[in-house]
């Protein structure tokens, strides 16, 4: 069985395109990047879906920050049990080691993690309530937040509200890690939530002190 095989044409010429124009154009600062390392002043947490673009969002240049992705933009609770944990080592690193100031967890509309939770807790998708069901052990996280949403007459106002939960169980767990906590508590580090709609190109803001998210 072949392991790997060579990218599909239209990458490679993506690739060449790439080279020969915006990396030539910007030579000199990709190599300072790769001499000096990365500085970056904010980590953010985002979906892997392919319609969030991060840095378009914010118009960020290399360098500028350090993006994890993971399904629906969740963070675990902190679990320090010696076994495989990819978005918590992601959060220790960017905090502990890269020392940013900011970090950011950006949920966004229609996102199809959300819709599977909603549609497990709702009984709906009983292939995900499967112990083998990856998708459904990680959608776990956001489990809680359907109970707060689930009186919410409308489907589409209960998938936005439980997006937007998923910010706010993120935000929460975070500060169940010490080395986050201790930082925000000694102001060297804040939490922020936004949710976007990808189709109208809307960014709204986490309000704590309402526990509402705002158009910004």
């Amino acid at each position: 069985m072949t392991l790997a095989r060579p990218l599909p044409a239209y990458l490679v010429q993506r690739y060449h395109g790439w080279r020969a124009t915006t990396y030539i154009d910007n030579r000199a600062w990709y190599r300072h990047l790769a001499a000096d390392g990365q500085h970056p002043r904010a980590m953010v947490i985002s979906c892997c879906d392919s319609r969030v673009h991060v840095t378009s969002i914010f118009g960020a240049d290399q360098g500028e920050f350090f993006i994890h992705r993971n399904i629906a933009s969740l963070v675990p609770p902190c679990k320090p049990d010696g076994d495989i944990h990819g978005t918590s080592a992601a959060v220790e690193y960017a905090v502990t080691v890269l020392r940013v100031v900011h970090l950011i967890v950006l949920g966004h509309s229609g996102c199809g993690g959300v819709a599977g939770c909603h549609a497990m807790c709702a009984g709906q998708a009983p292939e995900l309530e499967e112990r083998s069901s990856f998708i459904g052990r990680w959608m776990d996280i956001l489990r809680p937040g359907y109970a707060e949403v689930a009186a919410l007459p409308d489907e589409g106002a209960r998938l936005r509200a439980l997006e937007q939960r998923a910010v706010v169980i993120s935000l929460r767990n975070l500060m169940t890690f010490p080395f986050v906590a201790e930082r925000v508590q000694a102001d060297l580090l804040t939490l922020h939530g936004l949710w976007t709609d990808t189709g109208e190109g809307l960014l709204e803001q986490y309000d704590d002190g309402a526990d509402a998210f705002t158009r910004l």
